[in-house]
């Protein structure tokens, strides 16, 4: 096909400006302030590569390869997080869909994240998705869009930071009702269990940041080791549903009209438990040789935590045993009823219960640092009120204080909705998910469209080579229906407790943005493409 031969030979284009781009390791500090330690100022190639994106280091290079893994594997907390959110696809789907519907999102999303690592090779930026937009969306829209997904990445991330932190919370209160006879539930222990969680995170991006390199490769090893600690006693003493029903039987418990469509809702369980590992990409810039290090880490964080969900899924569907006492379970949260259910013992159960929660809390903390990144790299161009003020990074101690600052106030802020309704925050958590799914649609859309275009794309050191526009398009259909679902209910009929709000509060966090953007932004912010020196 004419096409393929023309986009094989734009893909050898870049690949000799890719070698050329790379010959020279002269050293050069002009782009670079001097207030970030030598030995934090990365290579030659990532001097070179802020230089061309137009940014100056502030921020210091001391993650390497284990430690971004690390770094992916606690923000995402992949098995982690399925054990609060796994009775959802219990009522949308079943067994069955967790099952298949895993297997399917992983592949999916392994497209997606692939796309995703190709463009971080070419711009690793802390920026991220609204960077790359602002460099491939056509012209007349650039800014505009790059705006638009800069909103999107900054909703998805803070509230996927009071989310974790919830989780957590949550937990710690499921436990404490587990263990405390007699004891009433009350909202705002769970507000202030969460609200200590994020001031423990704080703490760790803040006194504690030199070390966080260190602590996310430990916390790895944790993350790994965790996980045998949970199935080994379930596989040991919890019961074993049939093979046949556990595989096959799909459910449609929400009431909907059909399987099918309950399946299609059930899906965005699973989808939630692997969406985020955009989260890397937010901590470019304190990456030592970002641009081939980001990739690796994206593909290898991704295909390990599947892997490990994935073990984590067959073992709580095949240890189900008793569903109702699951579901209706007092301490609210079923998994900790699944493990007791299985033990039979209280020391036991909080033992395995307590490696969950010491990783959920490690998840915020290094949530803490993504979220933070992020809406100080999008304040650095002037596109979040307050900027000036939130753009600054402390001397001495080279971490943007003021950015980790506002993620406290905005979590903390969010904890407390579960004060009024549990369902509104359910409704924000669910905010942060469809956000980041909106921005990878808008992102890679604007790869492919450029790919379409025949136009060259920048130079890189890990490319898809002539895979990546095929890659690109399954990546958008895939994540396009999905993206749909992922605002229904759980169930019919819909009430205010049972309805997902997180339309109406995405659709409104947008219109404020947009309201911003008329009488301010539009003039401040211009799109980081404006400041892109490519040859």
């Amino acid at each position: 096909m004419e096409f393929a031969k023309d986009q094989s030979t734009v893909f050898a284009s870049d690949a000799g400006r890719d070698l050329a781009y790379l010959e020279h390791d002269e050293e050069d500090d002009d782009n670079i302030d001097p207030s970030v330690p030598v030995q934090y100022r990365g290579t030659g190639t990532d001097k070179r590569e802020m230089k061309v994106l137009g940014k100056t280091q502030v921020l210091r290079r001391n993650f390497k390869f284990v430690a971004m893994l690390g770094f992916a594997s606690t923000v995402m907390a992949s098995w982690e997080i399925l054990l609060p959110l796994f009775t959802f696809v219990l009522i949308d789907g079943g067994t069955a869909l967790l099952f298949w519907g895993l297997i399917v999102c992983i592949l999916g999303m392994t497209c997606v994240y692939a796309s995703i690592a190709e463009m971080a090779s070419m711009s690793p930026t802390a920026g991220g998705q609204y960077h790359w937009v602002s460099e491939f969306a056509p012209r007349r829209i650039q800014k505009f869009l790059s705006y638009l997904v800069g909103w999107l990445c900054t909703i998805g991330w803070q509230a996927y930071l009071g989310g974790i932190t919830f989780m957590a919370g949550s937990v710690i209160q499921g436990l404490i009702e587990l263990n405390v006879e007699g004891y009433v539930w009350h909202a705002y222990h769970g507000t202030l269990l969460t609200i200590m969680i994020i001031v423990f995170s704080i703490a760790f991006n803040t006194v504690f940041a030199s070390k966080l390199p260190l602590i996310e490769a430990m916390v790895l090893f944790l993350h790994f080791c965790g996980l045998f600690a949970i199935i080994i006693p379930l596989w040991v003493l919890g019961p074993r549903s049939p093979a046949h029903e556990t595989l096959l039987d799909f459910s449609n418990n929400g009431g909907w009209s059909s399987t099918g469509l309950s399946a299609m809702i059930g899906l965005t369980t699973p989808l939630s438990v692997i969406v985020g590992y955009d989260c890397s990409v937010h901590m470019s810039e304190e990456i030592h040789n970002a641009s081939l290090t980001l990739p690796r880490a994206i593909m290898g964080s991704i295909v390990v935590n599947g892997i490990l969900a994935f073990i984590m899924a067959v073992t709580l569907i095949f240890t189900l045993g008793d569903i109702d006492s699951i579901l209706n379970s007092p301490t609210r949260e079923p998994f900790i009823q699944q493990i007791y259910n299985a033990t039979g013992s209280l020391g036991g159960t909080n033992a395995m219960v307590a490696v969950v929660i010491i990783l959920l809390t490690a998840s915020a903390t290094s949530e803490v640092a993504t979220a933070s990144r992020q809406i100080w790299s999008f304040a650095r161009d002037r596109g979040v009120p307050g900027s000036y003020w939130i753009a600054k990074v402390t001397p001495g101690w080279n971490i943007p204080l003021q950015a980790v600052s506002v993620s406290l106030v905005i979590s903390s802020l969010l904890a407390c909705i579960n004060l009024g309704s549990t369902a509104a925050l359910n409704a924000i958590n669910s905010c942060g998910s469809v956000s980041i799914l909106t921005s990878y649609i808008i992102t890679i859309g604007c790869l492919l469209a450029k790919r379409l275009r025949g136009e060259p794309l920048p130079p890189r050191r890990w490319s898809l080579g002539k895979y990546g526009i095929y890659l690109n398009v399954i990546s958008v259909l895939f994540l396009l229906p999905l993206w749909f679902f992922s605002f229904w209910p759980l169930g019919t009929p819909v009430t205010p407790e049972s309805m997902n709000w997180s339309l109406t509060i995405f659709g409104g966090v947008l219109i404020l943005a947009m309201i911003y953007y008329v009488l301010r932004a539009r003039h401040n912010y211009t799109g980081p493409v404006v400041q892109v020196k490519r040859e």
